[in-house]
């Protein structure tokens, strides 16, 4: 990072184009604040395939049979553990595991010969198995090593276990890695979900999506310091985002469109049911992209995404769509609030002719009992759910046309 930024202020307007197969969580958010240009490259070499990536316990027998299988078909394994203070014992062990094998250790304590030594031998096929640190994470291109075992791969980070899978399936084979849990502690929770990201990802080009969800665990740290992740505790989150695009909008000089909030009541159910998506990640992710939703555009693609479910949406996911649209059409429109109270729909506005549209020709009586309150008794037919959000939400499409 300081590098960089040496380079940028050698001249004001020198361009910089960063390359990284997982961007730490605040260039990727200044990224998706528009405060950096992003590009994504998502065609793989021709013939590469995905890694399979699998995270075990640790088991002597698994680790036999993956080096094993390896051997069988003249190829190489890395055996990852990142601590130097034991580093010979592990590769003594392994060696135990498989005597079939000819297993070497490197790590960045030993001088530059020795280092070179190991992986020249490496290299040319005179070691099966490389017994290393993370040091081998950047710059290897070995098209023999084809399968990784990652030991404690809970202590390491979500952008550095995707960097050190990258060294194996760099050939045509099916590559292999596997990422131990540690034999004698508890896995804390943050940690599981980083190995649960990365066995999910395992697609080629999914570095990316790697990047968006270190991005939400890590948080995305502060543009204006040192800190490349975490919170912004003093404010919150999502205030700090909205306050932030706010300040680039006005910068760029198209300040973001008012968002009207409206308060909709009509006594029916609208949520995401467990049984329809089971994540609570997911669900709350997807209350999120709602409630950020500023167009019906934006809605129906949402819509789109959810028609991509193995299951169709109930009814009630239906309904809490149609909830959202009638929000943002209502709010265009000046409403403040549609509050049911029966036999009437109540509506509170701030100017009653912009709103003359929605009531004009409908179904039932409009009274107004004052400048900025309408009742609208539709016909007892049209009160029962869902008809009453049909006819309602009819109505504002109609009204948003027409003005």
């Amino acid at each position: 990072m300081e590098h960089k930024e040496r380079l940028k202020g050698l001249r004001a307007t020198v361009e910089v184009l960063t390359m990284t197969a997982t961007p730490i969580p605040r260039t990727l958010h200044m990224a998706l604040l528009g405060l950096r240009d992003i590009s994504s490259l998502a065609t793989p070499p021709l013939d590469r395939r995905a890694i399979h990536t699998e995270v075990c316990h640790y088991d002597d027998r698994l680790i036999r049979q993956a080096i094993l299988r390896e051997l069988a078909r003249d190829g190489q394994t890395f055996f990852v553990h990142n601590r130097v203070f034991n580093i010979e014992s592990v590769a003594d062990r392994v060696q135990r595991l498989v005597p079939e094998a000819k297993v070497a250790f490197a790590h960045g304590q030993m001088s530059a010969q020795q280092i070179e030594s190991a992986m020249l031998r490496f290299v040319r096929g005179q070691v099966n198995v490389l017994v290393c640190t993370t040091i081998i994470e950047s710059g290897l291109d070995i098209p023999t090593a084809n399968t990784m075992i990652i030991q404690d791969a809970d202590r390491l980070g979500l952008a550095e276990l995707h960097q050190l899978r990258g060294r194996v399936g760099r050939y045509k084979h099916r590559a292999y890695c596997y990422l131990l849990l540690p034999e004698r502690r508890p896995v804390s929770p943050t940690a599981a979900r980083r190995l649960k990201a990365i066995e999910e990802f395992s697609d080629l080009g999914a570095g990316f999506q790697i990047a968006m969800r270190d991005l939400e665990i890590r948080g995305a740290g502060n543009i204006l310091g040192a800190e490349q992740s975490g919170h912004i505790a003093a404010v919150g989150y999502e205030l700090y985002c909205r306050l932030l695009e706010e300040a680039v909008g006005q910068l760029k000089g198209t300040p973001p469109p008012a968002r009207r909030e409206v308060h909709v009541e009509l006594g029916i159910e609208a949520y995401l049911p467990k049984s329809y998506i089971p994540s609570e990640r997911q669900r709350m992710e997807i209350y999120r992209r709602l409630a950020a939703c500023a167009a019906a555009s934006e809605l129906k693609q949402l819509a789109d995404a959810l028609a991509d479910a193995p299951a169709p949406p109930p009814p009630m996911v239906e309904t809490l769509l149609d909830l959202a649209e009638i929000r943002l059409r209502a709010g265009a429109m000046g409403v403040e609030s549609i509050i049911r109270v029966e036999p009437d729909l109540v509506f509170t506005v701030r100017d009653f002719h912009a709103v003359e549209g929605l009531f004009k020709d409908a179904p039932g009586t409009v009274r107004l009992p004052d400048a900025r309150t309408a009742h609208w008794r539709m016909p007892p037919a049209y009160r029962q759910m869902p008809t009453l959000v049909n006819v309602l939400l009819n109505r504002l499409r109609r009204a948003g046309k027409d003005s």
